[in-house]
């Protein structure tokens, strides 16, 4: 890949002081274990008619008290919805900066943006973060595609719809699982939901780096909504907090990576039945991306929230 410009920059990027971390602020990569990483689930086995199927939601119960994390495969979402979601993503950040240029705002409240985070250190200095990130909310999909380039519009249209179409249903079928393993009647977290909720498509681009032990692809951080559903491209850079620990997540094809969010923690649970208690982290799960020395690809991950 040719060099990456960032969308707010006039310059193609580079690891400048002001991407550089404090040392206790880098990610100290040798001290990432990947021998114990979140559980994997394969969805596959779930029946609701076979009592068999109680071991997936057992599973799934475990992965979300233990570390907040799974991942899932075998998940029904075909590939091909996968694969051309990411490639209308990738469209996106392989346009020219002054094609994306309008796209970049550091305003929140604005329904489609470009941003490049930022990370306050010591004395108010400000640290950018190797990447940038494009954020949309997730519904109606016409008054997000009017702001793209058009030369990329009927494709992420078309991939988007699809996706959104397909992760919809999934979610679903996830909040129904994590309730039965909760003790719960099986619609209770999707009536918590409700039957709008707020939901937003974020898409990480993550440059190769030519120091990854310098800087972080997205600063440590919690999620504030209720479930997030990620999908990974075929490098690795992630990473997950367990008992003061960062854990690597790999890559596998086709998977879904699933965090049991901070709003979830919040909820009232009360009125789950017998004595099967919570499931809910006992404290909130921490996430990362670190970035990579690729010079094969870069990294993408497109987040639902």
């Amino acid at each position: 890949m040719k060099s990456f410009q960032l969308a707010n920059e006039s310059s193609p990027l580079s690891l400048t002081p002001n991407f550089i971390l404090p040392e206790h602020k880098r990610p100290n990569l040798s001290e990432v274990t990947s021998l114990d990483s979140i559980p994997i689930i394969d969805l596959s086995y779930y029946d609701e008619n076979n009592p068999s199927s109680l071991e997936v939601v057992h599973k799934i119960s475990k992965a979300c008290e233990e570390f907040g994390f799974f991942q899932i495969v075998n998940h029904g979402v075909p590939k091909q919805v996968c694969n051309n979601m990411m490639n209308a993503i990738t469209s996106l950040f392989e346009l020219p900066q002054e094609e994306r240029e309008h796209l970049s705002s550091t305003d929140y409240t604005k329904n489609v943006r470009l941003v490049n985070f930022q990370l306050q250190v010591e004395g108010g200095e400000r640290v950018k973060m190797w990447s940038e990130c494009f954020s949309h909310s997730w519904y109606p999909i016409d008054d997000i595609i009017h702001l793209l380039p058009e030369k990329i519009g009927t494709q992420y249209r078309e991939a988007f719809i699809e996706y959104a179409k397909e992760i919809g249903s999934l979610v679903k079928r996830l909040l129904s699982l994590i309730s039965i393993g909760l003790g719960l009647e099986e619609d209770f977290l999707m009536k918590k939901v409700g039957e709008q909720p707020r939901q937003r498509a974020q898409a990480n681009f993550y440059p190769p780096c030519p120091d990854p032990e310098l800087t972080l692809g997205l600063q440590e951080h919690t999620d504030f909504n209720a479930l997030t559903v990620v999908l990974q491209s075929e490098v690795s850079g992630l990473q997950v907090n367990k008992d003061g620990k960062w854990i690597s997540v790999p890559c596998i094809p086709n998977a879904f990576v699933i965090n049991l969010a901070d709003q979830i923690e919040t909820w009232d649970m009360a009125p789950r039945r017998g004595e099967l208690g919570s499931i809910l982290p006992a404290h909130t799960q921490a996430w990362k991306a670190a970035s990579r020395r690729s010079v094969r690809e870069p990294i993408y991950r497109l987040c639902i929230f």
